[in-house]
């Protein structure tokens, strides 16, 4: 037998009778809306113990957190979960925390609607000696309504910083499809794109697959295991009139405008309600056969004021008549603040040998507080964000507008009095040899123009306000004048309320 046959008996044979305990580090509530405490004795060996406990009605998530006391004196205790009508998974002793919602769970939980009524948490006993008693508790929390769900149970990166990802691709929980180990075209499995993604060194993705919630359940197996790439609950709302990417909530949501849905402006209150970020997707794209409602054509108008984001870059249509970026300065122009982000849209997480997969192409990236589902769609909101689109793992692009005692980041409003002078400070990396500009309302200032000259680079500039509203962003292109990153803006003169 060798060394490492011997190591894979060795590990089985601790794990026989699921006596190996794999602890999980959760985050849950202080306060758990219930709590179980029992005994286990000696006499209860080789048996299962039933703890009941009440879910009531409008929960969309139960989180259970389970210890016991005397493992030193080989103890083990294993747990499993029914509800009123049937059962919902057995963990044995390889976890102590699990989550279980609706639309997806911890994995050997069965996630499905949450009955109201009693609910049982079966505690198994594959050992205890006869003299000892054992002392357990449960902590099982609800969620209620709607919320921004994390399939991490903790940030995996803290502290703020620039963190870069891909807010829109596909697998086969929708059309997304790669060629199988023989060969074949097959719907690609979500594991091939977080493997792709990590390849390409981002920080986090968004599956964001046609209408569809299934996808959720595998993310939340692959979570654990990816542990340096954060994966956001994201969908694409696909309908006849236009494409528009929810992030946050994992709930079910009715894509059907027109049918069950009244227009397309509900979703996006719908969107408000849930708290989620509900962006519009590749608007100037054609539509029609070749890609039905792929542009953004709505019958009615939708209150700008819910909309949080846009998709001014989507793939390969980075620049031209397909690029959503004067759908995007379109209404930047009509004094709304609102978000400019990237997507891949890639729908084949293979690549071919020697060639660089399209995941990350462009890069969304993200200036937040830590890499958590709930700091990153924070930033989005407030606009702290620049699109790479030459998909590098290392360009950067951080700018500030300082008037007087106020200081302004990109998405963040700087109050300038007429008569005073901005002082504006872009800090840039690897863009040796390109160009630095800044657009006023869209039009490019001479004055704000630079050459980069530097792999790391701070360049100062000032700029006279004029005490009117405008929105000022910026951009570096190469020499011949495309566009590598894109910037959010700083707004001048706007008000908080203007967003």
């Amino acid at each position: 037998m060798t060394t490492k046959t011997r190591a894979s008996a060795l590990s089985l044979f601790l794990c026989l009778g699921l006596f190996c305990i794999v602890t999980l580090h959760a985050q849950v509530p202080s306060k758990p809306d219930v709590i179980l405490k029992g005994t286990i004795s000696g006499q209860q060996n080789n048996s299962y113990v039933e703890a009941p406990f009440t879910v009531p009605a409008g929960i969309v998530s139960i989180a259970v957190t389970f210890r016991y006391t005397e493992k030193e004196q080989h103890t083990a205790l294993d747990l499993g979960l029914f509800d009123p009508e049937r059962f919902r998974g057995w963990s044995g002793g390889n976890k102590d925390h699990f989550t279980i919602s609706t639309t997806n769970a911890t994995p050997s939980y069965l996630p499905g609607p949450l009955p109201p009524g009693q609910w049982k948490l079966i505690i198994g006993v594959p050992n205890i000696r006869q003299s000892v008693t054992s002392n357990y508790e449960a902590d099982i929390s609800f969620a209620r309504g709607t919320s921004t769900v994390s399939f991490a149970d903790s940030p995996l990166r803290t502290g703020p910083a620039w963190y870069r990802g891909d807010l829109h691709m596909h697998t086969a929980h929708s059309d997304g499809s790669c060629l199988s180990q023989s060969g074949r075209k097959v719907p690609c499995p979500v594991f091939l794109t977080a493997e792709a993604a990590t390849a390409r060194g981002l920080d986090f993705i968004a599956v964001t697959d046609h209408n569809t919630i299934s996808h959720y359940d595998a993310l939340r197996e692959l979570q654990p295991y990816f542990d340096k790439l954060l994966f956001i609950p994201g969908r694409e709302i696909t309908t006849f009139w236009g494409h528009a990417n929810l992030f946050g909530p994992t709930e079910f949501v009715d894509f059907r405008v027109g049918t069950t849905v009244p227009s397309m402006q509900s979703l996006f209150e719908q969107a408000d309600t849930m708290h989620a970020i509900l962006s519009i997707n590749h608007p100037n794209a054609p539509t029609g056969e070749i890609c039905m409602g792929c542009g953004w054509t709505p019958k009615e108008t939708i209150d700008p004021h819910l909309i949080q984001a846009v998709e001014a870059v989507n793939g390969g249509a980075e620049e031209g008549q397909y690029s959503g970026l004067s759908f995007w300065e379109k209404y930047l122009n009509q004094g709304y603040r609102i978000t400019a982000i990237g997507g891949s849209d890639n729908h084949n997480a293979s690549s071919p040998a020697g060639t660089r997969s399209a995941i990350g192409s462009p890069t969304t990236v993200v200036y937040a507080n830590d890499l958590s589902v709930t700091s990153l769609l924070d930033a989005i909101r407030k606009g702290h964000v620049f699109i790479d689109l030459s998909a590098s793992r290392d360009r950067r692009l951080e700018v500030s507008a300082e008037d007087g005692s106020q200081k302004a980041i990109m998405g963040d409003a700087l109050q300038a009095p007429s008569d005073s002078t901005i002082q504006v400070s872009t800090h840039v990396v690897a863009c040796a040899g390109n160009q630095l500009r800044f657009l006023l309302d869209g039009q490019a200032v001479p004055s704000l123009q630079s050459t980069i000259a530097q792999a790391d680079q701070t360049i100062a500039l000032t700029f006279p306000a004029d005490g009117k509203k405008h929105w000022l962003r910026p951009d570096v292109v190469t020499p011949e004048g495309k566009l590598i990153l894109l910037g959010n803006p700083i707004y001048l003169n706007y008000t908080e309320e203007q967003k």
